[in-house]
């Protein structure tokens, strides 16, 4: 049981000497999803869509690629797929949750979480941001919020 636990540790830390920086790499499988259809009606989502989309989303393909400070992230649905490519504290474009263009600026909060503020491109509507963390027994949390309502969604490996 230790040696799994070293395993997992060595695993989830990469870098240089006396860096930690937590390894996002890897095929990941929700284990849980709360609020999601809560954070949907937040950004005024019609009620066929939001159904629609808190049925796809219930089982996403989640592919994580990093090298040091550089992202690759692939999500894929039945109804979409999402892929977006960014260096964490260089601004990029991408797409709220709801599908609407932004601004987005990924900055590091400790050695294994980083989080992400997202700017409309156009109009407005709800303030809206996530993370992405990695817990020490390898568990990836994922948080998006809009406004107050945050949804919070638990991956494993695969």
């Amino acid at each position: 049981r230790d040696r799994q636990r070293e395993r997992d540790r060595q695993y989830l830390w990469v870098g240089g000497a006396g860096s930690n920086m937590s390894n996002f790499t890897g095929n990941w499988k929700m284990k849980s999803s709360e609020n999601f259809e809560e954070l949907l009606k937040v950004l005024e989502v019609g009620l066929v869509p939001r159904k629609i989309a808190v049925q796809a989303a219930s089982n996403p393909a989640v592919e994580i690629r990093q090298d040091g400070d550089n992202f690759y992230i692939r999500t894929a649905t039945l109804v979409r797929t999402t892929e977006v490519t960014f260096h964490i504290g260089t601004e990029f474009l991408e797409q709220t949750v709801d599908g609407r263009p932004c601004r987005s600026l990924v900055r590091w909060v400790g050695d294994n979480k980083m989080e992400c503020e997202q700017q409309l491109l156009k109009g407005s509507g709800p303030k809206t941001s996530w993370t992405r963390q990695l817990t020490p027994e390898g568990l990836l949390i994922l948080t998006m919020s809009a406004d107050n309502v945050v949804c919070t969604r638990h991956y494993v490996r695969k």
